[in-house]
């Protein structure tokens, strides 16, 4: 191929990829490069939220902080702006960067509802909240074609819910169905309760990644806990607030839920977007022979 049909390749197929992204989200190779060159990535000791909970990332995860993780999230996967602005971090393999088809990622976030009870926990019927939950989703499908995202359905469980009592640590899957997908997405959640609030983690990634997620998830539910003093077991009926929900609501989307509302229930997006994921990584490719060796994590302390 000539350096001339190389740069019509290249910009046909980045027209492409910004119609896809949409008009006001257009990336350019370069500023493509960019990105990826600028994200700085942590391992080790990571406090979040002024000190509220720690991350001990080992070497084979990196850490992204808030503002890295909603580049990743909205410019590079084109998930909703507004679904990020609660977002703390973003926790992926250290073996990949966020172009490479095989990433995979977990968003982290914080809600301060106060202290969940979890009572209900063995006493939720899973498979009605399922129907529910499906419903729920269904019903939204017009808001978010009307904001030029795809129309989505939940298959189903991809894990069934699993609350430890313990450690009050909370965790199941679901299975996505997005339009305009080849591969179904999976969004693994897990949830850590504490003293004023419920950690918030949802790892985004496609089906065929979900028994290599099942295998991190009890290093992942290791490496991050509230520290003393906004524990479970630390709360304080006399001053902390008490959620207006418990254990189901919480699965199935907060208080929102709970009213019998289901209101904004996005779902994080990385496999709808796995065509374009392919395109960039092949742009990114390109650069590595015209500009050098494209840059992978670079953990820091």
């Amino acid at each position: 191929m000539t350096t001339t049909l190389k740069v019509f390749f290249i910009i046909g197929f980045m027209a492409m990829i910004s119609c896809a992204f949409g008009q006001d989200d257009q990336l350019n190779n370069v500023e493509i490069q960019k990105i990826l060159q600028n994200l700085k990535y942590k391992q080790g000791e990571v406090k979040i939220k002024d000190g509220l909970a720690t991350f001990n990332v080992p070497t084979n995860f990196a850490y992204l902080d808030a503002a890295d993780a909603k580049t990743v999230l909205v410019k590079l996967w084109g998930n909703p702006p507004a679904q990020v602005d609660d977002v703390l971090g973003l926790l992926m393999p250290a073996n990949v960067t966020p172009l490479d088809t095989n990433c995979w990622a977990v968003t982290i976030s914080y809600s301060s509802d106060g202290y969940v009870k979890d009572a209900d926990a063995n006493k939720i019927n899973y498979d009605d909240l399922l129907k529910k939950m499906q419903t729920a989703v269904h019903d939204e499908n017009k808001a978010r074609e009307d904001k030029g995202y795809p129309a989505m359905e939940l298959v189903g469980w991809a894990a069934p819910p699993h609350y430890d009592a313990t450690t009050h640590k909370l965790y199941w899957a679901k299975e996505f169905k997005v339009a305009g997908a080849s591969e179904n997405t999976l969004n693994y959640d897990i949830r850590i309760l504490g003293r004023r609030g419920v950690l918030v983690l949802t790892a985004i990634a496609g089906m065929d990644q979900m028994p290599e997620i099942e295998s991190q998830t009890p290093q992942i539910l290791g490496m991050v806990d509230f520290n003393q003093g906004n524990r479970y077991a630390d709360f304080d009926p006399k001053v902390d607030k008490v959620a207006a929900y418990g254990v189901a609501a919480l699965i199935a989307g907060g208080v929102a839920a709970k009213l019998g509302l289901f209101k904004l229930l996005w779902v994080f997006i990385l496999a709808a977007k796995k065509l374009i994921i392919i395109g960039l990584a092949a742009i990114a490719a390109w650069f590595k022979r015209f500009f050098g060796k494209r840059k992978g994590p670079t953990p820091t302390a």
